[in-house]
Parts: C-alpha cells; sequence; structure tokens
C-alpha cells in the first residue's frame, strides 16, 4: 500500500470538494493522501472526519508558496503533519493577501480585453480561499471566448513567459518558510523540484533541516529521479510522491494515485515528525 501526499481540492485551485477527493481516493484504494492546498490548512478537520467515515487516512498539510531570493526562484514548500497550525496563519495570510492583490490586478489587464465581470469570477472561485488564474480561465470559457481552459488565450494571458496579464506575487523567503514549519511542528518536503529548477536549492535546504523531496511526481523525468533520489540519499532525505491533483485544472490531467510515497517513506516522514516534536520538548 501506499500514499498520494499531494493533492488539491475547491480550497485552491482544485477542481474537486474534499469528500469528492476522499471517494476517489477509496475508489481507486489508496489508503492515505494528503490535502495541500496552497497556503492554507482551511478544511483540515472535515477531510480527517470524512476520511474516517470512508477507511482513508487523511494527513493534513498545505503547499506553500515561497521564493528564493538568492536564484531567483520560486519555490513551493509541502508541510504536513502540522502539530500547531495556528502558527502559520499569519504567515498564510500575507501570502493570499499578497495574491488577491496580484490577482486584482491580472484581472483588470483581462476584463480590459474580454468583458468579463468580477462577480463572474468570484462565482467560479466560490468556496476557494483565493482566486486563480484557474478560475479566470473557468469564466472565459463559460462566457465562450475558449473552448478549454489551457490553450491558445491560456498562453496569451498566463504564460510566465510573455503573457499580457502574468503578474508577480511577493512570496516569503524559502529558508525562514522552512524555520515556521519547523518552528510550527510541521516536516517539509521541497515539491517538485524539476518544475521550478530548485535543484541547486536542494543541498542547502537540507542543510538547514529540509525533511523530504518530492522525487515522484508526473513531470519527473527518468534522469530526475536518479538525481534526486541520490541527493536524497547523501543527505538522509525522506522520499515521496505526489500526483499533484488538481482534478481537472491543470494542463494535463492525472488521476489521483498515479504518484504515491512508499509505506517505509511514509513511516520515516512520520518518525521525523515525532523526532522534532522530542526535541521541542512536546512529547
Amino acid at each position: 500500500m501506499a500514499a498520494d501526499l499531494h493533492c488539491h481540492t475547491k480550497l485552491s485551485d482544485g477542481s474537486v470538494a474534499i469528500d469528492e477527493l476522499v471517494i476517489l481516493a477509496k475508489n481507486k484504494g489508496i489508503p492515505t493522501i494528503a490535502v495541500t492546498d496552497h497556503d492554507t490548512f482551511a478544511g483540515a478537520t472535515r477531510a480527517k472526519i470524512f476520511g474516517q467515515r470512508h477507511g482513508v487516512e487523511v494527513i493534513h498539510g498545505a503547499e506553500i508558496s515561497t521564493f528564493d531570493y538568492q536564484r531567483k526562484r520560486l519555490v513551493h514548500l509541502l508541510c504536513y503533519m502540522c502539530e500547531h497550525p495556528a502558527r502559520l496563519e499569519g504567515l498564510f495570510g500575507k501570502i493570499l493577501a499578497n495574491r488577491r492583490k496580484a490577482v486584482s490586478i491580472a484581472l483588470q489587464k483581462v476584463m480590459r480585453l474580454y468583458p468579463i465581470t468580477p462577480e463572474m469570477v468570484a462565482k467560479r472561485a466560490q468556496g476557494s480561499t483565493a482566486i486563480y488564474k484557474q478560475h479566470i480561465m473557468q469564466t472565459l470559457v463559460d462566457a465562450g471566448y475558449a473552448d478549454k481552459m489551457y490553450g491558445p488565450l491560456y498562453d496569451k494571458l498566463f504564460n510566465w513567459k510573455i503573457g499580457i496579464a502574468k503578474t508577480n506575487i511577493e512570496y516569503p523567503d524559502v529558508f525562514e518558510v522552512l524555520e515556521q514549519i519547523h518552528d510550527a511542528g510541521g516536516v517539509a518536503v521541497l515539491a517538485h523540484p524539476a518544475v521550478y529548477d530548485t535543484y541547486a536549492l536542494l543541498p542547502e535546504l537540507a542543510e538547514k533541516g529540509l525533511d523530504g523531496v518530492e522525487v515522484y511526481y508526473p513531470r519527473a523525468r527518468q534522469d530526475d529521479l536518479e538525481v534526486l533520489g541520490a541527493i536524497a540519499e547523501a543527505y538522509d532525505l525522506v522520499i515521496t510522491g505526489g500526483t499533484d491533483f488538481h482534478g481537472g485544472s491543470t494542463s494535463s490531467v492525472h488521476p489521483i494515485g498515479t504518484c504515491l510515497t512508499l509505506d517505509e517513506q511514509l513511516l520515516k516522514l512520520k518518525k521525523r515528525k515525532a523526532a522534532l516534536l522530542q526535541k521541542q520538548g512536546a512529547v
């Protein structure tokens, strides 16, 4: 048995509700999942309770948006099993506030070209902690300006190099966030290193106490697996796997359970959490 430790719901930029996610996992025979919505623990209690009802272990987590200011790279840290989640709420609040400012600017740019309204986008984002570009694209599809979320219009507006509505979001320093995760009694895993090319950062994070690295994810190539596996072994990092599941809200749809964490690695991650608490005098 194994665990999918990277799943998103409607609370951020996913397309399925928490209960739907749990049922999907149950139907696929996946005994353990982690809900890792962007910059929020919202829904953690409900997810755990719903999982218990259906025989699925739900690990509460979050995918935290950070930045490596030395290398000018966006970095996503997966936080799991946070003992004191309230200690990260201030961090999440700042990130989401910055995201809302940036999305407001992006939406203004889009509305100059296409007559949609903020209310239309807000309706699409109902239940989410913030508006994401996926919600804007869904609104444009609803209005008939595109026939699918990802295609020429998405590239025109949001391509990370040339998108005319692309806006930069101010994110916290990755090393500061790593420290905050540990101070809150959580464990930290570097998400999908190849996506934002964070390989050079990984050894430095490991030296600062990073607990693990996401080795198995849909966009990882064979050479990625070999390089990451070697780094994980050298620094005694937990090797995790996760689908980065978003439902239909990604350019390439991957079913839940596409990439998994082995049982022995999940146990190792839980032991890291226990050791952290013991060090902090919590147990």
